[in-house]
């Protein structure tokens, strides 16, 4: 089938699209293939909040839940199986995508249990354990980017695992996610790994970061209103800079003469949340090669009607959107608190679809046993 050709344009520009959703009915309705086939999508992330949205109120989980509960599986065992069920088949759909992009894309993300973003050690542990249980070279685990995941990063790399870092929002942090990966890279390589088979992406979140400091904009007034609808775009450039010096480095050649891949840069929450911002702004203006955008199927389909791409991003690129944070700045926004309000409601955000999943589900369980 022939693609379409803005979003055909922005592949050729270097940028992976991954679709930000997932669900069995997309699967099996065939609009995921479709998708595939169609709109350049080479890959797929899931979070708590696409499950819940997924198996809440939905059908097509009540055999499978049925079933489970007959077995004596507990709520929480209920939902591993239907979420990795899930992103199993999937990434069985991808195959030929990572086949024959050497395991760039065609992946598939599924996240650990949100309840674990503060605790390193239990976050090791499902990451290994969703990682067997899904049993597919091309699913990557997810792990936020707090403090205490960043040592899980770390630790999960060294054991070969590809890893999606989530909720990452400051280029502080970003810097942080690239130590964790290139550590978990060494300490792969002093263990024998393969290092050609482990691959990694770091979401850098986009639109909240805008839905944030446009509200402390407003507040502050006057000539601070003109910097509003800026900041996103900004703060996803300028990491982009520390990408390309870090994956340009002295450090990364020595790995990458072992096989190692870069940890590319993933643009996340991309959906535009003003209605007053063209709805295609966060892919237009984030073309880099090499990046992942993730989109929720609303904004890819405006991206393959309307998409007007900016030019490559660039070093350059990235100086000058420093500049445009220094400004935010001095406008008086506090970054630092900023980041810091955005990480907790990330996690609590998650946390919260994550309980709402589990209280369906547990009410469907208890059906299926009265």
């Amino acid at each position: 089938m022939t693609q379409n050709p803005r979003t055909q344009a922005l592949s050729d520009a270097g940028v992976s699209i991954w679709l930000d959703d997932l669900s069995r009915e997309r699967i099996s309705s065939g609009n995921l293939q479709e998708l595939i086939d169609t709109v350049n999508v080479v890959g797929v992330t899931t979070n708590p909040s696409i499950f819940q949205a997924a198996i809440s109120g939905r059908s097509d989980y009540d055999a499978d839940i049925a079933r489970l509960a007959g077995e004596g599986a507990d709520v929480e065992g209920v939902v591993e199986v239907l979420t990795t069920d899930d992103v199993r088949t999937a990434a069985d759909l991808f195959s030929d995508v990572y086949a024959s992009s050497k395991g760039f894309d065609g992946r598939v993300s599924i996240e650990v249990d949100p309840r674990l973003a503060h605790e390193t050690e239990k976050t090791v542990e499902q990451a290994k354990r969703l990682h067997e249980i899904v049993g597919r070279e091309n699913v990557m685990i997810k792990i936020p980017a707090t403090l205490e995941g960043l040592p899980a990063i770390t630790a999960v790399i060294a054991e070969g695992i590809s890893v999606n870092v989530t909720l990452i929002f400051s280029v502080a942090r970003y810097q942080q996610v690239i130590e964790a990966y290139l550590a978990g890279l060494e300490l792969a390589a002093q263990a024998g790994k393969d290092l050609s088979t482990i691959h990694s992406v770091a979401s850098f979140f986009v639109s909240r970061v805008d839905s944030e400091i446009d509200k402390r904009l407003d507040a502050i007034g006057g000539d601070a209103a003109a910097l509003k609808g800026k900041a996103g775009v900004a703060n996803a450039v300028a990491a982009f800079g520390e990408y390309l010096a870090a994956f340009g480095g002295e450090r990364f050649a020595a790995l990458k003469g072992q096989g190692a891949n870069p940890q590319r840069a993933l643009w996340a929450s991309t959906g535009v949340k003003n209605p007053e911002y063209s709805d295609t702004l966060y892919v237009d203006n984030l073309v880099a090669d090499p990046s992942v955008n993730t989109m929720p199927e609303k904004t890819l389909q405006a991206v393959a009607d309307h998409s007007a791409p900016a030019a490559a991003l660039t070093a350059e690129s990235a100086e000058q959107a420093e500049q445009v944070l220094a400004e935010i700045a001095a406008a008086g926004v506090d970054l630092a608190d900023v980041f810091a309000v955005l990480e907790t409601e990330g996690v609590s955000k998650f946390e919260v679809a994550w309980n709402e999943l589990l209280e369906t589900v547990q009410t469907s369980v208890d059906a299926a046993r009265a």
